[in-house]
Formats: C-alpha cells, structure tokens, sequence
C-alpha cells in the first residue's frame, strides 16, 4: 500500500510517500520546505502558513516525482491534523481534501506527536519502549497501555524545544535555534550554576530560560554549555525514574531535540546503568515531516475506513494521551 502525509504543524511544510509491506514501511520519498523567520524571531503563525501555501504544489510535485508514482497510485491520503499552529494545520488539512475529494482516496487525519513516535520504532526497530517525545511543541515521557499512549511526566511550562529557540532568539539567531545551541555548547567546559527544576517526574524550564539570558552576556559558549547540561540532567532524571518505575527495558527519543547528540550522550548512559536498550530516531527523520504522518495514515487504514470529508478536522491543541490506538 502506498500513503501520502502532509506535514504542516509549524515552520516546515512537507509531503511524503511510504510503502507498507506487512508490519514495514519503506520511505520512498520526502520533501521538505521550511519557513526561515529573520535572525531574532519566531515563527509568525500568518507568514509560515502563507509560506506553506505558496510552496505546496511544489513540494507535492516534487515528492511524487522522487517517489516514482502519480496521485492515482496512493491508497491513502493523511494530513497532520494536530496539534500545532492553526493558519498552518489549516493549509495541510485543505491540500490533502482537495487531492481526497478529486481523487476519491480515503482520507486519514493524524495526531503529529503520534507521528514522531510510530516513524521512530519504525525506524529503530524499537517494540514496546519508554519514549521520551522533545521538540518545540512537546516534552513528554510516554508509555503504551491499554491503546493509549500514558505519561509519565512533561514540562510544566515551556517545551525543551521552547527553550532552546527562545535563548537562540534572544542571542539573535534565527529559528530553529538547536543546532547552533549546541555548536556553541560544545565550545565551552565552563559550567555557570542555573535553576534545576524536577518535581516529582516533570519538568520546569521558565525558571532556567530568565537565568540564563541573564548570563549570556558573560558568555555565550559557558550559557550553552551551562544551559544543555542543566537541561538535558534535568530530562534525564525525570527519564530514568520512569524507566525504573515502568521497568521498560527500551528507551526511544524521538522529535526534533533527538538529533542532539549531547542529549542522546546522557540517555544513552542512563539506559547501560539500566540495562535496556537506546534507540534514537536517525537525525534526518527527528523532526517534523511528512514520512511521520504517511506512516500513521498506513497504519490505521489497516484497522478502519477513512473519514468523511465533512468530519476532517484540525486541533491546535490535541494531545496525545486523548488518542486511541487500535492498530
């Protein structure tokens, strides 16, 4: 079976086509554009949606093409339906009825966070683990039980992925700010002491955001440095009580913060103390794009019909724990 997924969440508008033999997919294509805010800013919700839509037709052309197939070959169509920024999931949702209604193609609306962690088993070969979800629209530890996806513990406040743009921002980088966090970060073995904040197994990061604009002045490299290990210790200890209260013997990180490799250092020791295996989504898949949610509109077609296109829907706020799993 062959599904399209059309990714627009937030800054990245991407479509992709998988192939499903069995229990495996195969990604035979992925096509990504992404809305570059300027240095300095964020993500205006009206310019990346206009950006999504300017490059739509492109993408979705370019995406069929690499994957060798013409509409009419797709099985499935799937759309991300949430949670994320509304004028954005808007301009996905209207691609991918128009291509439904046209090409009579059953239609699957898909729950992005849910996206980020079925690519990642896919992908690792990962079967039942404890998955730790980062990225600038989650932070959670999360474990399957009983057709949902439980949580163990989450930011209270802003996400992990949150920080690390806000503090790029405030240096004047431009958006996504993770990638330079951590180049500077690994600059620098000066630690400069800021707020750790774990209550009982969630985090808390508002606190460690204000303390560290205020030491960036002193030194951008030692506030990286000082931000990622506080960050990610903090992530850490939170992660390893759920691993020893769930007693999972797997451990998957998925979403965009997964391709650190800093972040992927710390968890990856805390699962040899553990003795349970580490799995990483690989660094090109980590954040946003369509493959997560081709993938997913596969697996439930499998279990039910499409939806009709009067009941397709988009929820900025949609999460995860609400969604019922029955593939």
């Amino acid at each position: 079976m062959l599904s399209l997924g059309i990714e627009s969440t937030a800054h990245t508008f991407s479509c992709a086509v998988v192939e499903k033999k069995g229990r495996q997919g195969k990604i035979l294509s992925d096509v990504r554009k992404i809305y570059r805010p300027p240095e300095g800013e964020g993500i205006h919700p009206r310019e990346a949606s206009r950006h999504h839509a300017e490059n739509s037709s492109q993408v979705l052309s370019e995406c069929l093409k690499e994957a060798h197939v013409t509409i009419s070959d797709l099985d499935v169509i799937s759309y991300a339906a949430g949670p994320g920024l509304g004028p954005c999931l808007r301009i996905g949702a209207v691609v991918a009825r128009s291509l439904s209604s046209y090409y009579d193609i059953p239609i699957y609306p898909v729950n992005h966070a849910l996206g980020h962690i079925e690519l990642g088993k896919m992908l690792t070969g990962a079967k039942d683990p404890l998955v730790l979800l980062v990225s600038g629209g989650h932070t959670m530890i999360l474990a399957f039980l009983s057709k949902k996806w439980r949580v163990f513990g989450e930011t209270l406040d802003i996400t992990l992925g949150q920080l690390l743009d806000q503090i790029g921002r405030y240096s004047g980088f431009a958006s996504p700010c993770g990638p330079r966090i951590e180049e500077l970060a690994l600059k620098s073995t000066e630690y400069v002491s800021l707020p750790y904040v774990v209550k009982g197994n969630d985090v808390s990061f508002s606190g460690l955001l204000s303390a560290t604009k205020r030491v960036i002045p002193k030194g951008i490299e030692s506030a990286c440095f000082s931000l990622q290990e506080t960050a990610f210790s903090m992530i850490g200890e939170a992660t390893e009580r759920a691993l020893s209260f769930t007693g999972k013997k797997e451990l998957l990180v998925v979403g965009g913060v997964a391709a650190n490799r800093r972040l992927s250092s710390i968890l990856s020791s805390i699962c040899a103390r553990h003795n349970c295996k580490f799995f990483a989504a690989p660094k090109e898949y980590a954040g946003d794009c369509g493959s997560q949610i081709s993938w997913i509109g596969l697996l439930e077609s499998s279990k039910k019909p499409g939806i009709d296109l009067k009941d397709t829907f988009v929820k900025q706020s949609w999460r995860l724990d609400t969604v019922e799993v029955l593939y």
